[in-house]
């Protein structure tokens, strides 16, 4: 199960509103609705998946999103994670989906044969293997008030809620949950 919320950063505080992802493709479709709720202001995207991620997704104005993810395997496993797990955030080069022929998996079946590797070794072998360590911007929440450390210690499940608190908008998340 998925929740996701915009908290947008106002004159008067915070304000959130439970946002729809169902028509968003992209990082940029994502982007576009994180401005339409405040186009000159901080605005958060909080994501997460019940107990498996989070993340975080900071648009300040016109400026390129900064991104958050608590397990990049674990997002990489969800459609609403694919759209915030860019190349960039995984240390690709950009268009580089072609696995190279020496971690290509040449195990001698057809294209459409099932074979017996296990998804994760399937993985693996093509070169696509994701860590389930957090990945992306680390500092994304520091100049409001969490820091790395504490960043890097939240739990999935409570996450967006610690956040929140920090922020000092609990109160409004939890009015959209």
């Amino acid at each position: 199960m998925y929740f996701a919320a915009l908290l947008a950063r106002t004159e008067d505080g915070w304000e959130a509103s439970d946002t729809e992802l169902d028509d968003v493709e992209s990082l940029s479709d994502l982007t576009d609705l994180a401005r339409e709720a405040s186009d000159e202001d901080t605005v958060l995207v909080l994501i997460e998946q019940e107990d498996a991620w989070f993340g975080v997704v900071r648009v300040d104005g016109e400026e390129d999103p900064r991104i958050y993810i608590s397990d990049a395997a674990a997002a990489a496993r969800s459609s609403y994670g694919e759209i915030l797990l860019t190349d960039e955030l995984l240390g690709r080069e950009p268009g580089d989906d072609d696995a190279d022929l020496d971690s290509l998996d040449l195990d001698g079946t057809e294209d459409g044969e099932p074979d017996d590797v296990e998804e994760d070794e399937e993985d693996e072998a093509s070169g696509e293997a994701v860590s389930h360590s957090p990945v992306g911007d680390r500092e994304i929440l520091v100049d409001l008030g969490v820091s790395e450390k504490e960043l890097l210690a939240l739990v999935e499940g409570d996450a967006l809620n610690t956040i929140a608190e920090a922020l000092g908008a609990a109160e409004v998340l939890e009015t959209v949950r």
